[in-house]
């Protein structure tokens, strides 16, 4: 569990390129972030193309479990790839299966969903997360 952008942000390090950073000719902004638990966990929120430039962005998506999981402090659980023109924005949907959101369960031999607060966050890069909330799943 603790390997590659995890391990990073479970010790609190600073890689010189986080993971998802992308060598872009333009700037994106994230907004309006928007969560909804069902069958399926659905993030909305919009990414606009603030440069001068038209470019792809990977929008993605990550969670932050509950402490009584037991897990690094976030990992990525969606992406979306947005192509933009410059000064175009988009909503973007990711929808997230609970499996991504379970851990594994030795005593049972199962993987379990924690019950708790689960913090979703939405960004550029692992450290590169702007849009930050929290909900709560049974």
């Amino acid at each position: 569990m603790d390997i590659g952008y995890r391990y990073y942000n479970d010790h609190n390090l600073r890689p010189l390129f986080p993971f998802g950073f992308g060598l872009s000719y333009t700037t994106y902004a994230y907004s309006g972030l928007q969560v909804k638990a069902g069958d399926a966990v659905t993030v909305t929120f919009i990414v606009k193309n603030a440069g001068q430039r038209d470019g792809t962005e990977i929008a993605e998506v990550y969670a932050a479990l509950p402490a009584s999981a037991g897990e690094p402090p976030k990992r990525l659980v969606g992406w979306a790839r947005v192509a933009l023109k410059a000064g175009a924005s988009q909503q973007v949907t990711v929808s997230i299966p609970r499996d991504r959101l379970t851990v594994y369960d030795e005593a049972s031999d199962s993987w379990k969903l924690v019950p708790g607060a689960y913090t979703i966050l939405a960004g550029s890069s692992s450290r590169d997360l702007p849009l930050t909330k929290q909900i709560t799943l049974q």
